[in-house]
């Protein structure tokens, strides 16, 4: 399992999100995303988190403020523990369950 979590902090949080293996959720302010950001920079539909095959992927979904891993835009990439993953100005650190 793979854990995103914030400061306390954080706009509109802390948050706390977790994914397990085979798994696809959207992180957004929007409500029909999986995981809500309570945040002004972030778009209703900000990015896009899978596990497979023991990964952790992000891949952007043409955000207005864009998708940051480790202060660097990305449009997708994998994550291990320790890495930043920043939407608007929130920043969710990511570790291992």
């Amino acid at each position: 399992m793979w854990i995103l979590r914030s400061t306390e902090e954080a706009e509109g949080g802390p948050y706390t999100f977790r994914m397990t293996p085979g798994r696809v959720r959207t992180l957004g302010r929007g409500p029909r995303a999986d995981f809500v950001l309570d945040a002004a920079l972030v778009s209703r539909a900000h990015c896009r988190l899978a596990v497979a095959d023991g990964e952790l992927i992000v891949e952007n979904l043409d955000s207005t403020n864009g998708t940051f891993v480790n202060d660097r835009p990305v449009e997708r990439s994998r994550m291990k523990v320790g890495d930043r993953l920043r939407a608007g100005r929130v920043v969710l650190t990511v570790s291992a369950g």
